[in-house]
């Protein structure tokens, strides 16, 4: 490995260090002080970096949150290969989201609760990033299994994702109303399911 190949190497490794780093700052401000006080200049105050840095890594504070969703245990690729039939498909997408749930949970109460709010921005389906969103996996995991004809609804494709991100939602508000009392992975399981049954 040559100096210039080393050098690249550890300024790619610092630049995720301080990236992560920034991330933490705005997950310990969310957790203590809430959503209200996740500002650009209390993060950069939290992780001990300059705004310039900040914003060489994030456009904006809900770019930043939006960042979370890649920290997700990554799902193996050959599981979201396309489906032998409609029951291993319903499977597969609810897999998508208990993944989503293990990594919630891991992420706690407390952040989640401050995440999930209106005046989050990178929860906003209309300025998604190109972040792997697990709603995006879904859609196009469906989007393959449709142009397969493996499944078939009369829905629009848009309206089913829209359902499916709005039942997970609604699983993650009452997980965080209870306090993680609620039986957040059976919630998610159940209702999922129940959806998936009557489309396809």
């Amino acid at each position: 490995m040559n100096q210039e190949t080393q050098d690249l190497s550890k300024q790619q490794l610092k630049s995720r260090e301080t990236k992560a780093r920034i991330f933490r700052a705005a997950r310990r401000i969310l957790q203590q002080k809430g959503y209200e006080e996740l500002s650009i200049k209390n993060i950069c105050e939290e992780a001990g970096v300059s705004n310039g840095s900040f914003y060489h890594h994030f456009k904006t504070k809900d770019d930043l949150l939006s960042y979370y969703i890649e920290e997700q245990p990554s799902i193996d690729p050959d599981y979201l290969d396309l489906p032998a039939n409609a029951e291993e498909a319903k499977q597969a997408i609810i897999f998508v989201y208990l993944n989503y749930v293990h990594y919630c949970q891991e992420l706690g109460v407390a952040f989640m609760s401050n995440y999930y709010t209106p005046k989050n921005q990178s929860l906003n389906p209309l300025i998604r990033t190109e972040r792997p969103y697990p709603i995006v996996t879904v859609h196009n995991y469906l989007q393959k299994a449709i142009d397969a004809g493996i499944i078939h609804f009369e829905q629009d494709l848009e309206a089913v994702t829209t359902d499916i991100r709005m039942i997970v939602i609604g699983n993650v508000f009452e997980w965080c109303l209870k306090h993680g009392k609620a039986d957040f992975e059976e919630n998610m399981r159940r209702s999922l399911k129940t959806y998936l049954d009557g489309l396809f």
